[in-house]
């Protein structure tokens, strides 16, 4: 399929009509290659919604630069937009994605910042040590969110930050240390001081 009869499933994809976008965000998805530059532009298109279906179809094309558009995503000014770039790259989990993810738990959406922490444990053990930094170091959310993410992922390395983090007085951090503790078979005993 060449770039000219691409035009009509564009025009489904930003048309307005859920049902018929979902169709056309599927069928461009397996255009694959041919359809990549023609989504990477809608990414700028003014209309949130038209970002938010190229970012649908995005997700599971199998183009070899869809990952790097859905991650070019992250910074865009709509929680809607980002939570949909978000969702394209925990089911498309690499590892070069990772730094973008770890900045984005500090997303002052919530849900993104959830999604972030998501797509983080989608990628298991290689995601660990940029958890931890963000236990250590990052805003009380985003240490929640690391906690969790950690909590999933159940890597010993992270024990020890787990601890210290259980340490900090927070009954939220303590849960999600106390189910990361349980999934790695970590006893844990809490003195009172």
């Amino acid at each position: 399929m060449d770039t000219d009869s691409l035009g009509p499933l564009l025009l489904d994809l930003t048309g307005g009509d859920d049902e018929t976008a979902e169709l056309a965000a599927k069928k461009l998805a397996a255009q694959g290659e041919a359809a990549l530059p023609a989504l990477r532009d809608l990414l700028s298109d003014p209309q949130e919604d038209s970002r938010w279906w190229a970012l649908r179809a995005l997700a599971e094309s199998p183009a070899e630069g869809a990952t790097a558009a859905l991650r070019q995503a992250l910074d865009d000014p709509s929680p809607a937009v980002r939570q949909a770039a978000l969702l394209g790259l925990r089911l498309r989990p690499q590892a070069e994605s990772i730094p973008a993810l770890a900045r984005r738990l500090e997303d002052e959406d919530s849900l993104c910042a959830a999604m972030a922490a998501d797509a983080l444990a989608s990628l298991g053990g290689e995601a660990v040590e940029p958890l931890i930094e963000v236990l250590g170091n990052g805003s009380f959310p985003a240490q929640v969110q690391a906690a969790r993410a950690l909590a999933e992922i159940g890597d010993p390395r992270a024990i020890p930050a787990l601890f210290a983090a259980s340490e900090q007085g927070s009954s939220l951090l303590e849960y999600w240390v106390s189910i990361g503790f349980e999934k790695m078979g970590v006893g844990t005993v809490f003195f009172e001081p």
